[in-house]
């Protein structure tokens, strides 16, 4: 792992910084390549934007390629407090066998949910973008915002963020083909900026050449679906539009789960028929928009 800091090149991405810049990275890896090598459960837990979606997706597909026994979690309930749920350890988290919890998009400041995990002997990994408030220990946490992290750019987006940590990992395990999920980040980092700029513009251009020839059957059902004839910027936002989380009448999220599915499956006609789904929701209930 010591020699995987050297070799940017091997990403083939130019102008994009190493993910070892990343300050914490080094040990992510170390504990999640004992996970998958040990068969320890992961579970990933995010939240119910695009951008977790897609970050949440990545790293699926990315772990269940290395065969690591992994599942991941959404909470119900919208809410604006992207922070790990202690009640939601207490009622779901700990029942599922985790040994390992991914946190996704979130839980930078989650000093309660973290402490929880660590009395039930839940090893916590952070991986977000939120700005730190607090200072928690026995944690780690990959985030450019993260107090003494120097990573150049401190305005990636949550699945850029992720697609780094892919990175590291594929370095690990001589993965050639990391490159073929920047489909997945491409839509989104649409959701998250209007004005994509530094490594955010890159992921993005980078991600329409993976999606010209992508066999994601989720992104190819949703094509198919809106019609796309031409993939561009109108393309790749339409994708992210079509699985906006929205919010029934009694709160609860109706489609973020699924949205994970849609795009980690491997049967493309499973895809269609969540991508008929997902359309059906968005156009016939209240989208929830922006949430940071």
């Amino acid at each position: 792992m010591e020699k995987a800091e050297e070799i940017l090149h091997y990403f083939e991405v130019d102008k994009m910084y190493n993910p070892f810049l990343l300050k914490g990275m080094d040990h992510t890896l170390k504990r999640i390549v004992r996970a998958i090598n040990n068969r320890e459960k992961i579970v990933l837990y995010g939240y119910y934007d695009v951008d977790s979606i897609i970050s949440m997706s990545i790293i699926m597909l990315v772990l269940k390629y290395l065969n690591a026994d992994v599942e991941y979690f959404i909470p119900d309930h919208f809410s604006e407090n992207f922070e790990i749920s202690p009640q939601y350890i207490n009622n779901s988290i700990k029942y599922l066998g985790a040994d390992l919890l991914l946190a996704i998009g979130c839980g930078t400041n989650s000093e309660d949910g973290i402490c929880l995990c660590e009395k039930l002997g839940i090893d916590v990994i952070i991986v977000d973008y939120h700005m730190q408030h607090k200072k928690i220990n026995n944690v780690l946490i990959v985030n450019p915002n993260q107090d003494g992290c120097k990573y150049p750019f401190k305005g990636l987006v949550g699945c850029g963020i992720v697609f780094k940590l892919c990175q590291a990992i594929s370095t690990y395990y001589d993965m050639k083909c990391i490159n073929k999920y920047l489909d997945l980040v491409a839509v989104g980092v649409i959701s998250k900026t209007q004005r994509p700029y530094n490594e955010n513009k890159i992921l993005i251009e980078e991600g329409l050449k993976r999606l010209v020839t992508t066999n994601n059957y989720g992104i190819n059902a949703l094509i198919k679906l809106k019609g796309i004839k031409k993939i561009d910027y109108a393309a790749i936002k339409i994708i992210s539009t079509s699985v906006e989380p929205t919010l029934n009448a009694v709160g609860r999220m109706d489609n973020a789960k699924i949205a994970v599915e849609l795009f980690t499956t491997s049967d493309s006609y499973r895809a269609l028929q969540i991508a008929k789904y997902l359309n059906n929701e968005v156009n016939g209930k209240q989208r929830i928009v922006n949430v940071y």
